[in-house]
Parts: structure tokens; sequence; C-alpha cells
């Protein structure tokens, strides 16, 4: 932090005298000098540690040398005598950093022998070298302690303090009028010459002090030149840009040939500096602009001579922010040639530093490729590009274009030199080349760079981070793809181009479906990392999340495909609304099919590779068939109507082949369970279709359709999979029945019971039975059938649980058991009774209303008899069966009906009707006492076996 603090009160200190002692320039040079000296102190701790990593390097290459030594001497002869011993040699001279010098006393004198083993790998001798050294934090703390607060300090200290007395002296100097302004740039110059001087003479001495001199003189020549020109108009601008280029080829001179990073970063960091300190207006940005592009050719030349990514990162940041702060405060169209003349320069210039950075800096695994300056360069110098065209039609597809023939061209040339070393960078290049040549295609259709651009950056720099097991790129390059998809997600509206597929609605989307998906690809194995705390711990994230990145992509794809079946066609006359390229109907089941096309396609793609995660979408199939089946039966579309009927075929087809390649598991059960409800709601949407095809949305026949389809399902589903279940044969060649028969014949059987028994209930006693276009006859009219076909349906299915396997669930052996023939007993008799109501109200004229029939008398005496007739079947049963339960449960039945006489039919029922109920129910009884008297208990154990 004492840097950073360093470099802020500098900061601050100048700002706030140049602006008149002012509040707001103290703040704003603060800012800004606490940006540099943070930039500054990450360049100090790179270089250290690019030191440590050479020492340790130094001391293994050293330790193989001392190893190898035996290994490389012949064993002395016995029958010779041993020579004399001979006096220990010192240790070899090890490489050192150009940066920082390493003593000997840091490089081991001797490795006792035997402690030599034949080979030992990189880690094990770095670990063993470290295990009594500090460890790499406390170095850099420590160099970076030493370098704030040994001697350099005071020397940093006092330029800063010999500066601000400059400034005040050429203020108090200038406000007394005491001589005129070359004067005083004169004299401000010769101070600038004598700490050059100063710092040049002490080059072999004092290597620190020098070079802080030399790069405070150049700062201050910057200064003097720079003021000349444009503060006070003295000096022409043709000569100080040609004291700028000398002062700049100095400093990069002095720079490369003390190898000074630190001097370099110090000129550059003034250089830059100088239009804050002295800004003002002017006409035209040609001084401004001139004077940055003469830095940057300097920092290019380095770049030609030294890898110090520092001072290209501090050129490219300083270019780019002085820029937009310029554009911002004083941009007029005037200024566009100027400004796209500069602005190419100035991509050029920092394109080649990043090349010449990966020639000079090889690596492991090939020649380091700059993440930061190869793709900040595109993104920053494409953004001010947008800033420049975006009120310019097409400007901004034609700048992408543009920008990606640059980038391909340069990947193109540097792959016909043909070096394996310079792959990575080459890839990067033609990343991002065809990076923006996609892009160009939605911004053509207007579509916001923003978030496609960032997606694509997004998976650039992650790609890069995975190339050079990096860490922290692979994090910037995903947080950068969520903002992008936050911001796709904001940014989408209504959909309307007369253009399919090549529209913003779809295009924006996939443009940022295609680079999640391509790091979520990245993301299916453990990638590299350097084995810091910081990238294990992000390691352990990473590897998490590969799944959630696919399913991101695949989100932002099914939103594509959404955002195109519902693309809606501009109007052909003005304040008119759109109009959809597609009927509401034909949207949803087209959004159907391609929902399960993309999930086809993904389950092929990762089948063949081997990638699970991109088959876990083809499980959700049945819930989106199930979502648009509701859709669309909402809107009054059935699945059987023209052009429809097609597309739920495609689905239907796409749904089996996913459901046929998905492991066997609770889910996949599941969702055969679910696939035999929709395909009863098919039935029934079917049944509704021939209905009202029929206009008989008034009738009976509406009002048992889904009863009737659930009812043949559960007997087809008998039919299908119920030898299974009886005999229990495995088939395990036959799918689905091989995994899935007991999800068909027993669980989805339970659903359809379920459904068959409360539908037959309910519809039984709602339904009204007209039979329209036939007449009412009562049993064959389509209420009546269908809840005896029913009853039928669920008898003979308990019968097939009854002889199914015994590890049925305890609910089912209840439902088949005793539990259930009590059931179907009382639908059973609410079928008969219902069958006389609606008798009643067709053929006598009773309404079809609680009131009307309760108070019917014909009703109630009806029911008196048909109750008794029930009875008498009854114990007719018992005694062809010789059981008593159904006896019993008739003389039950007989004895309500009494208590129905004494209690209802005496008060309410009067005249006829009452005298054929007592004669009716008397006379019945009779017959049942002479011919069904009570049958004979039998042994418990041959009751429960009846």
């Amino acid at each position: 932090m004492g840097l950073i603090v360093w470099a802020a009160v500098a900061g601050a200190l100048l700002c706030w005298v140049y602006a008149d002692f002012e509040f707001a320039g103290f703040i704003v040079g603060g800012l800004f000098g606490g940006l540099m000296g943070l930039w500054l102190r990450s360049a100090l701790r790179d270089e250290i540690a690019a030191a440590v990593n050479n020492v340790l390097d130094a001391r293994l290459e050293a330790a193989r040398r001392l190893r190898a030594e035996p290994a490389s001497t012949p064993a002395p002869d016995a029958t010779e005598p041993a020579p004399p011993p001979s006096p220990p040699t010192s240790p070899p001279v090890m490489p050192q950093s150009p940066q920082t010098p390493v003593s000997r006393q840091s490089v081991p004198a001797s490795v006792p022998a035997q402690s030599r083993e034949p080979a030992v790998d990189r880690e094990v001798a770095t670990a063993s070298l470290a295990a009594g050294a500090p460890t790499l934090p406390e170095v850099l703390f420590a160099s970076a302690r030493d370098w704030l607060l040994g001697g350099n300090t005071i020397v940093r200290v006092g330029l800063v303090v010999l500066f601000l007395g400059l400034v005040f002296l050429a203020r108090f100097a200038a406000m007394a009028g005491l001589y005129p302004i070359e004067a005083r740039l004169a004299t401000v110059a010769a101070v600038g010459i004598a700490l050059l001087g100063v710092g040049l003479a002490k080059r072999t001495v004092r290597r620190d002090f020098s070079l802080s001199m030399q790069g405070a003189g150049l700062g201050v020549l910057y200064l003097v030149v720079f003021a000349g020109a444009r503060a006070y108009d003295v000096l022409p601008v043709g000569a100080a840009f040609a004291f700028m280029i000398l002062f700049a080829a100095l400093g990069c001179a002095l720079a490369v040939l003390q190898d000074a990073l630190a001097m370099a970063l110090a000129s550059f960091l003034g250089g830059f500096a100088v239009p804050l300190l002295l800004g003002g207006n002017a006409e035209t940005p040609l001084a401004l602009f001139g004077y940055m592009t003469i830095l940057n050719l300097a920092i290019l030349f380095i770049a030609w001579k030294k890898s110090w990514r520092s001072l290209n990162l501090l050129g490219f940041i300083s270019t780019f922010a002085l820029a937009t702060v310029w554009g911002l405060a004083s941009y007029a169209d005037r200024h566009y040639l100027l400004c796209q003349v500069f602005l190419i320069i100035s991509i050029a210039i920092y394109l080649a530093a990043a090349v010449l950075y990966a020639h000079n800096t090889p690596g492991r695994l090939g020649n380091y490729a700059d993440s930061t300056l190869l793709f900040g360069t595109a993104l920053a110098g494409f953004g001010l590009q947008i800033a420049l065209v975006h009120a310019r039609p097409f400007a901004s597809a034609w700048s992408a274009l543009a920008f990606g023939i640059g980038y391909v061209a340069l990947a193109a040339l540097l792959m016909r030199r043909r070096r394996a070393e310079m792959r990575l960078l080459n890839e990067c290049l033609l990343a991002i080349g065809i990076a923006f040549a996609t892009l160009a295609v939605p911004l053509a259709l207007d579509v916001k760079w923003t978030s496609a651009s960032w997606a694509l950056e997004g998976a650039g720099a992650f790609w890069i981070g995975a190339r050079q097991a990096r860490w922290m790129p692979r994090a910037f390059g995903l947080i950068l793809q969520v903002v992008a998809a936050a911001l796709a997600l904001g940014s989408l509206g209504p959909n309307v181009s007369a253009i399919p597929f090549a529209n913003n609605g779809f295009m924006l989307p996939m443009l940022v479906a295609i680079p999640v998906l391509f790091s979520a690809w990245l993301l299916r194995h453990r990638l590299e990392h350097s084995g810091s705390r910081w990238a294990t711990g992000y390691a352990r994230v990473e590897h998490e999340i590969g799944a959630v990145w696919f399913l991101l992509g695949f989100f932002f794809v099914c939103v594509a495909l959404l955002r195109e079946v519902s693309r809606a066609l501009p109007p052909v006359v003005a304040n008119e609304m759109p109009v959809g390229a597609l009927s509401s109907g034909i949207q949803v089941v087209a959004a159907m099919v391609a929902l399960l096309g993309a999930m086809v396609l993904a389950d092929v793609f990762g089948d063949r590779k081997h990638w699970a995660v991109a088959r876990w979408p083809g499980r959700a199939a049945l819930p989106v068939l199930w979502i648009c089946f509701l859709l669309s039966a909402g809107q009054g579309n059935h699945v059987l109507a023209w052009p429809g009927a097609v597309f739920w075929l495609a689905a239907a087809v796409g749904h089996v082949w996913l459901l046929r390649r998905q492991s066997v598991n609770a889910w996949t059960y599941a969702m055969h369970v679910g696939g035999v409800l929709l395909l009863t709601a098919i039935v029934a949407d079917s049944i509704w279709l021939a209905v009202d095809r029929a206009d008989l949305w008034g009738t009976s026949w509406a009002g048992v359709t889904f009863l009737a389809s659930a009812t043949a399902m559960l007997a087809v589903l008998m039919r299908w999979a119920g030898p299974v279940a009886s005999s229990g044969t495995d088939l395990a060649d036959s799918w689905p029945l091989g995994d899935y028969a007991r999800a068909y014949w027993l669980h989805a059987g339970i659903v359809l019971v379920h459904l068959v028994y409360f539908g037959a209930l309910a519809t039984t006693v709602i339904a009204e039975g007209i039979a329209d276009p036939l007449p009412y006859v009562p049993v064959l009219n389509p209420v009546d059938l269908s809840a005896l076909l029913a009853l039928v349906v669920l008898l003979l299915w308990g019968r097939l649980l009854l002889g199914a396997v015994k590890d049925a669930p305890m609910l089912v052996e209840l439902a088949a058991d005793k539990a259930g023939m009590v059931a179907l007993a009382v639908l059973a008799f609410v079928i008969a009774n219902t069958i006389w109501l609606r008798t009643a109200h067709h053929f006598l004229g009773v309404a079809w209303d609680n009131a009307a029939l309760a108070e019917s008398q014909v009703v109630e005496a009806g029911i008196s008899l048909l109750w008794t007739l029930i009875a008498m079947a009854l114990m007719f049963l018992a005694r062809s069966r010789q059981q008593r339960l159904p006896w019993l449960a008739g003389a039950s039945l007989l004895g309500a009906v009494v208590l129905k006489l004494v209690f209802v039919d005496m008060s309410a029922v009067e005249g006829l009707a009452r005298i054929v109920a007592f004669i009716g129910v008397g006379v019945l009884m009779l017959l049942i006492g002479y011919f069904v008297p009570l049958p004979p208990r039998r042994e418990a154990g041959k009751e429960v076996a009846a």
C-alpha cells in the first residue's frame, strides 16, 4: 500500500498546485496518482517474482550438474595409484536475471554425494530448496519494503519536493513578473538537463539513484516542451514535436542500454501525465494525438528489444484512457478523420507490441501471449470505434468486419512463418478475428455490440487462461460472460423483422450462447493452474460450474429459438401493430419442435463426445411437451388438427428417441409414467376434436371424453403390460417393457385407476345423459356406457393385481383386496341409482336438479324398488357361491329400504306411487325369504379363500 499512497500523494499535490489550490484538483490528482501507483506496484511485483523464479532455476540447474558429475567421471582403475586430492573447486556461476542481481551466497557450495539421486523432478527439487527459504509472498513483501524504505525512498521524496519547489518558483516568478516565460521555461529545462546529467554521471556507481535522476530529468524536459508548445505558444509545433521525438528516443535508448524497466516506466509515466497537468482547449487534437503517437512509437521500439509487459500496459492504458477523456469532453464531427487515423495507428502499435512481446517471451508450452494486451486492445479499440461511427448507417458492422479482417490477416501472416512456439498467439489473433467477423452480422442488423462482444471476449479470455494455466483470465472470462448474459436478457424486446434467423431477436441470444457453450466445452475436464492457494480454490469452484455453464448456454439457445418462433413482421401501413410471422397456434407447436430438436442435437453430440451434461436437456422433453399441450389446449387448438398434427408427430418421435437413450433412473421412470398421462390427455383432446367437428358440446358426448380416454388407456396398459405383471416374464430385450414394465402396469395404472374411478363417479352423478342426435335409451347412452365400461375395466385391473408379483406396494394390495371391492361396489351402486334418475328425467319429465329429484314421488318409489332388486341380486349371488358376505350386504340394503319406507316414503310419497312402492318391496322380500335363505356358516379358511 505504501507505493500507492506515495503516488496518490504526489499526484494530489501536483494537480492541487496546478488547479490553483482547488479541492477538485487535489481529488482528481490523488485518484490518478493512486491508479498509477497501483499499476506500478503490480509491475514491480512481477519483476520480483521473475527474479525469484530465476534464482530457483539457477539452483536447480546447479544441483543437477553436481548430481551428473559422478556419472560422467570414469571410475579409477584399481591397478593405478589414486591421484592426489585436488583442491576444492568453486561452484559454477549461475545465470542471473538482468533485472535483479543474485549473490553467490544464494547458491549452495556443494552437495553431499550420498544425497545425489539419479533423477529429481523439478517440483521436488523446488520444494526441497524452498523448505528452508522464505516463501514467495515473504520475498515479495521484503523486496517491496526494501525498495520503498531503502535509499531510493529519500531520492524519490526529494524529487517530488524539488519538483513542487520548481512549480512554486515558476508560479511566484510569473505572478511577480520577474522574467519572461521563455526564461522561465529555459530555467526549468536547465534543471531537467542537470538532473539527467547527474544521473548519467552516477550510472556506474549508484544504479538506482542514477535511474531515478535520469527519469526525473526526462520528465521535466517533456513538461517544458509541451508547456512551451501548448500552454504558452512560444515554441513552434514542429520544433516541439522534434524535441519530443528526441526525448522519447533518448529515454528509449537509456532504458534499453541500462536494462532499466523502472526508468522506462518513470519516463513514460511523466510523458503521459503532461496532457493532464497542462491540458487546455484547442481547435484540433492534432498536437495531443501526435504527442501520444510519438510516445507509443517509443514504447513499440522498446518492445522490439525488451519483453517489458508493464511498459506495454502503461502505454496502452494511458493512450486509450486519455483518448476517451478527450472524446467525452471535446469531440466534434469535424475531428472524425483525425480521430480515426489516430485510433488506427494506436491499435496497430499495441497489436504490434503484443506480437513482439510474444516473440521475445518464451514459455514452457511455447511463447507467451499477453491476453490483456491482445483482447484489451480489441475491446477498447472497438469501443472507441463504435463511439466514432455509431451515428452512421451500418458503420458499426463495417468496423467489426474491418477489425476481423485485420486480425485474421495478421494471424495468417504470422502462420506463414511456421513457428510452433508462436502457435498460441496465432490462435488468439485468429479467434479475435473470427469473433469480430461474427459480430459484424448482428451489428449490420442493428444489434447492440456490448453483450455479444463481451460474451465473445469472455470466451477468448477463458480460452487463453486455459491454454496458459492461468486462473485469473479464466475467472475474468466467466464473469464477463455472466455480465453479457444479463445484458442480453435485459435488452430483449419485441422481435420484429421480415428476415428469418438473420435478425436481432435470434442472433443476439445465439451470440451469447455460442461463447458460453465454448467455455462449457473447455470446462468438461479439470484445467491446469499454477497451484497457488487462490488458483486451487478457484479450480474447485470452476470444476463444479461446468454443468451450470452448459445449461446457461443451452438456455440462450432455447431463448434464440423461441424468439425466432415468436417473430413478428413489420406493419405494411404505419401506426399498425406488427403481425406474427406464424399464427399463435403454430407458434406453440413450432417452439415445441424447435426445443426438442435442440435437445436431440445436444444428446447426439454429448453421446459422441462422451460429454454427460450435454445429454441432460433431453430429460426435459416430456415437461416441454406438457407445457406446449396445455398452451395449445388453452388456445383452443387440437393435437390432430392440421397442420399441428405434423408438428406433434415430429415431437413424439423426438421424445421417444430421447427417452430410449436415457439411462434407467428414477427420473426416467417418472417420464414413462408422465408419458402415459400425456397420451391419455391427447386421446381426450382427439375426442374433443371429434365433438367439436360434430358440434356436440351441449351433449353428454363431450362430458365423457376424459373418462373414456382414461378408461381406454387403462385397458390398453392391461392388455399390453398386463402379461408381464401376471407372469413375471423377463423382457430385458424389449423396450420399454424390459426396464419399465412396472412403470406402466403398476405406477401409471394406479394414477389412471384413480382418474377412472373418480371420473366415473363424477360423470354418473353430474351428467344429464343428453345423447343427441340419438334418442336417450337407458344404459345405451354415453354416460351409462362409459361408467359401466369404467367399472368393468377397474374390476379387471383389480384381478390383475391379485395375480401380480408379491412385492406390490401395500396401497395396491389393499386396493386389490376387500377395500377395492367395496369401492367398486359403491361405484356400481351409484351407477345403478343414477341410471334410474336419468330415466326418470328423460321419460317421466322430472327436472335434472337435486331439489326436483328429491321431491318426486315416482323417483322415491323407484329408488325403493331398485334397492330391493339390488339386495335380491346380492342374495342370489350369495346363494350361488355359498358366501355369507354378499347375503349380509343384501340384507343390510333391505334394512335400509325398510327404514326409507318408514321415515321417507310414509310422509313424502302419497297415492299410487306409495302403494306401488310398499307392495313391490313386500313381494320382493317374500321371494327373497323363500328362495334365498341365509347360507350356512363355513369354515374360516374356506371363507377367506372364497
